[in-house]
């Protein structure tokens, strides 16, 4: 494993991390026990990062990490996100007051004394630009509250902003082989400024898997069912934003990256991996086969220059176009 320092914190974290929106809900049926086991294994394997949020099974996977965790607080890093048990919108919602609660809560659901990166969990660029809500987080790093933080963001204007206004420590992307516009000036300027990146929906929700075909139904508490067009939350969130046969049609032209790497997934992800200026990409998870497979990607054999000039050209003349929502 190789550990990537989250840009200038102090932290060294693994650049295979977890993100576990899947492991508390929304992703279908889960299984506690499948859960602990996977965390488990991930952290046997030298997994010291873990990305989760308030809402995901509303505090469930916060409790799941306490206790996968416990005992191991010092070694093992965990990332969670507030602002969307509220109206993300409102800035009622990131008072000192409300935004204390959210953490003191997070805090006693994870069994912690300090959250080591808090991040804003997908707010309106309205609230970004408000910035009393960095003003908020401040005061509780000072507190020692919380180490560090972040925000998760939709778009890439409202990341340069953050970069440009803030002294935030990390920004949240949704970045995968069918969503490379945070390359061309995101990335880059996160790097020169010292930012960390974390990548989410690294296999825009299990197309790059190459597992689905047109005809497949997803389970009615499945975001994927119920989110397919931005129902609930930004579209971007689901299939990175492409509608999904054409999200299986495309997936289908990169069956070539399997050579050499085992599947679709690990081939995925190692094109992330190899990207300059990540440093973690964090898929999701739901049990022990999917964290060893995941982990695989480690080992896949590095994409060449021409590979990686081909899927550019992939997603400028393919893909691009077809992605739904800002972005």
């Amino acid at each position: 494993m190789k550990y990537n320092r989250l840009g200038n914190t102090d932290l060294e974290i693994s650049e295979l991390s977890f993100g576990t929106w899947a492991i508390g809900g929304a992703w279908g049926e889960t299984n506690d026990e499948d859960a602990l086991a996977a965390l488990e294994t991930a952290m046997e394997s030298g997994v010291n990062f873990f990305d989760t949020a308030d809402v995901y099974g509303m505090g469930h996977s916060e409790e799941l990490l306490a206790q996968a965790t416990k005992g191991k607080e010092k070694e093992i890093y965990i990332a969670t996100k507030f602002g969307r048990q509220g109206d993300f919108t409102d800035p009622a919602n990131y008072t000192p007051e409300q935004v204390r609660q959210y953490a003191e809560d997070s805090l006693k659901r994870l069994n912690r004394d300090q959250i080591d990166l808090y991040q804003i969990h997908c707010p309106t660029f309205e609230i970004i630009k408000d910035g009393s809500v960095f003003d908020v987080l401040e005061d509780l790093k000072a507190e020692g509250k919380i180490r560090y933080y972040g925000v998760s963001v939709e778009t890439v204007e409202e990341g340069l902003y953050v970069l440009e206004h803030t002294n935030a420590s990390s920004l949240q992307i949704i970045f995968n082989i069918f969503r490379q516009k945070p390359l061309d000036e995101l990335i880059p300027k996160a790097r020169e400024k010292q930012v960390g990146i974390l990548a989410r929906v690294p296999l825009a929700s299990g197309l790059l898997t190459g597992k689905f075909n047109k005809q497949h139904v997803f389970e009615e508490d499945d975001h994927r069912n119920f989110n397919q067009n931005g129902e609930a939350f930004n579209v971007g969130e689901t299939f990175a934003g492409l509608e999904f046969s054409k999200g299986v049609e495309l997936s289908e032209e990169l069956q070539w990256m399997i050579k050499g790497r085992g599947n679709m997934s690990r081939a995925a992800l190692k094109w992330i991996m190899q990207q300059d200026g990540i440093t973690s990409v964090i898929p999701g998870f739901r049990n022990v086969g999917q964290v060893e497979d995941n982990l695989k990607a480690l080992e896949a054999r590095d994409f060449s220059n021409e590979e990686l000039q081909q899927l550019k050209e992939f997603y400028n003349e393919q893909v691009h176009d077809h992605i739904r929502g800002v972005y």
